[in-house]
């Protein structure tokens, strides 16, 4: 509590990412951070940041706790073991997240799919084919929660799988107003994202820079429509700026929403024109992230010949563990910490190197080995 209440106090007080996500890595804890930030020696924080952070609204402080009290509902800041390491690895990562729903899920290998607010039915159509396409074949779809593609994409991943919506907003606020059933579903079947507090309202300016949270959670980003004026093309740039794949998907000459499609194409993006080739391109991808992130969580490169039987985890003790817990009936977290005596946030990191390594299976937040 006093962790959650120290991580608020400062995300109230909008100190900048970088300097936020300094502190949490400086101090042992959100509480730790917050003194050193209200010492504020050497820090230049601007008069207002400073009285937010010794003076805070009480009575704000008290209904964001409320929000938080939900199970489902988590604040993840910098600091936490559960922070997606996708998104650390992007370029200017929010210093703390808010999320509705299974945060188990950041962890997942993640596909964007975004585009135009005015799409052509054709590409709502190729948008939810998409969706449901990859979700069937494991991965998680991302997207904004706007009209058009985006809503195309949650959709027509619902409908065989999960997926993950970043908002703009506040999260309990649903922006467009006609999505408000569309975000609540998400928030029960998969997850919903914020870098803001809730009241939060729609600006203009924060949907820019929540595209960069859905480039920097996703291994690919896919565009399927967009003007050359469009909040995807940011999110594309976003994505090649991570190191992360672009596809888009090509269109009439005559389709005003094709052309920014067309430019990312010249540009060096994909063309794609089936699922199958987006899933081909990101397997190789997959396979690299999982290396990375091995190295990254100190444990050892994936066995070689000779060091493991197929589809079976390396020599190291705690995936032997989980590897034993594991069966081929969908098991939830929650039975496997139990099982194995591991972390939850150990075992997302490690079930999420089974699965981009194509050994586990998830289905709606349970796992098996895949046959």
């Amino acid at each position: 509590m006093e962790n959650d209440l120290a991580l608020l106090i400062l995300l109230r007080s909008r100190l900048p990412d970088a300097l936020l996500r300094t502190l949490l890595e400086s101090r042992a804890s959100p509480v730790g951070a917050l003194a050193v930030a209200r010492h504020g020696a050497g820090l230049s924080l601007p008069g207002d940041v400073r009285q937010a952070l010794h003076r805070p609204d009480q009575g704000q402080l008290e209904a964001d706790l409320a929000w938080l009290a939900p199970a489902n509902h988590r604040l993840l800041g910098w600091h936490d073991p559960d922070y997606p390491a996708l998104l650390r690895r992007a370029p200017a990562p929010p210093g703390r997240g808010l999320v509705a729903g299974d945060a188990s899920l950041l962890w997942h290998p993640q596909i964007a799919v975004v585009g135009s607010r005015r799409p052509t039915p054709g590409g709502q159509g190729r948008a939810r084919q998409f969706a449901r396409m990859f979700a069937a074949a494991g991965w998680v779809v991302t997207s904004g929660l706007a009209e058009g593609i985006d809503t195309a994409a949650h959709l027509g991943a619902l409908s065989a799988g999960r997926t993950v919506a970043v908002v703009g907003t506040g999260l309990d606020r649903a922006y467009p107003a006609d999505n408000e059933a569309l975000m609540h579903r998400i928030a029960a079947e998969g997850a919903v994202v914020s870098e803001h507090p809730p009241g939060t309202p729609a600006i203009a300016s924060h949907f820019p820079s929540r595209n960069r949270i859905i480039a920097g959670l996703s291994l690919g980003t896919l565009v399927v429509e967009a003007a050359l004026r469009s909040g995807a093309l940011i999110s594309a740039r976003l994505a090649a700026e991570a190191g992360r794949e672009v596809f888009a998907l090509p269109g009439s000459p005559d389709n005003p929403v094709a052309r920014g499609c067309h430019r990312l194409i010249r540009d060096g993006a994909a063309l794609v024109e089936t699922p199958a080739e987006v899933l081909a391109a990101l397997g190789p991808v997959a396979a690299d992230l999982a290396q990375a992130l091995r190295g990254r969580l100190g444990e050892p490169p994936e066995a070689g010949s000779g060091q493991s039987a197929p589809g079976q985890p390396p020599g190291d003790d705690d995936h032997n563990r989980l590897w034993s817990a594991l069966g081929h009936d969908p098991t939830g977290m929650d039975h496997l910490a139990e099982r194995t005596g591991l972390t939850v946030a150990a075992l997302s990191s490690m079930l999420l190197i089974m699965e981009l390594e194509g050994r586990v299976t998830a289905d709606n937040g349970r796992y098996s080995r895949r046959s």
